[in-house]
């Protein structure tokens, strides 16, 4: 996720500096976005001028210090852990300047609890991007509860330079709109899968369909990673104790036994 967004910022003529953990990640996201770019402009989308000047565009630095010092604006595209996030905000409250905008790409946790360990909950926003970023053209900008009118509409106004569309979830909840919506399907599809009601791809062809979705459930899933899915689930159960958001056992099964979709060459699809 970290590296779409990346790739249309700078696409869209932002000055971006991409921050990860180690080197080798770094250079696994910039082949990544260059590949991406490369797609496009054999699509004749864009041009190699273009993708140039965007590859140009991005930095890559593992201090977060030096990448977040002196920004706009900064997206956090970690795992979806509560304490994880909160830890980010809380260094990037200690470095950045008061005006830069705080941003959360988290798809479950609420803004208001990862913006509480911060001086300026007030510039802390939610920006829910869709995977792939340069191909998906929805962005849940979301506010918590401190969040300013001001946060919101450059959160707003940053998605929509990105090419985005953008909806506005007012109120803070857990898994806000589309995540809600497409945890309570997908948990009904691996029930269906379970009990051997019907195979994933029949469930994920009804969903094709029947209902005019670009992907089945089950599909959308191994494209995301089925341990997300574990994740956003049970965020949004824990938030509110509600048994249809539970994530049923043989998808908490397949991630603990590393069955996590594309990025592990198996899931509910063999990807190999």
């Amino acid at each position: 996720m970290g590296s779409g967004i990346a790739q249309v910022a700078a696409a869209a003529g932002y000055d971006v500096a991409l921050q990860d953990v180690d080197e080798e990640q770094l250079t696994r996201a910039l082949g990544d976005i260059e590949s991406s770019l490369r797609r496009l402009e054999k699509k004749g989308k864009v041009t190699a001028e273009q993708v140039g000047q965007a590859l140009a565009r991005i930095t890559t630095t593992t201090d977060l210090e030096a990448a977040a010092r002196g920004a706009d604006i900064v997206v956090e595209a970690i795992i979806e852990k509560l304490e994880a996030k909160q830890e980010v905000f809380r260094t990037l409250d200690r470095i950045c300047g008061p005006q830069t905008v705080l941003a959360t790409n988290t798809s479950a946790l609420p803004i208001t609890r990862i913006a509480a360990v911060t001086a300026r909950p007030e510039r802390v926003v939610g920006t829910h991007f869709f995977s792939p970023v340069p191909m998906m053209r929805l962005c849940e900008v979301v506010r918590g509860v401190k969040t300013s009118d001001e946060t919101l509409a450059r959160a707003t106004a940053f998605a929509e330079d990105l090419g985005k569309t953008c909806v506005v979830v007012n109120r803070d909840i857990a898994g806000f709109v589309t995540t809600r919506l497409i945890v309570a399907l997908s948990v009904e599809a691996v029930k269906l899968v379970e009990s051997g009601v019907a195979t994933a791809e029949d469930i994920d062809t009804a969903c094709r369909l029947g209902f005019g979705h670009a992907m089945g459930p089950l599909e959308t899933m191994d494209l995301t990673g089925i341990d997300v899915f574990v994740n956003a689930s049970r965020n949004i159960h824990t938030d509110t104790a509600d048994p249809k958001f539970h994530p049923p056992e043989l998808s908490i099964r397949k991630a603990a036994a590393g069955e996590l979709g594309r990025k592990s060459g198996k899931g509910w699809y063999d990807h190999s």
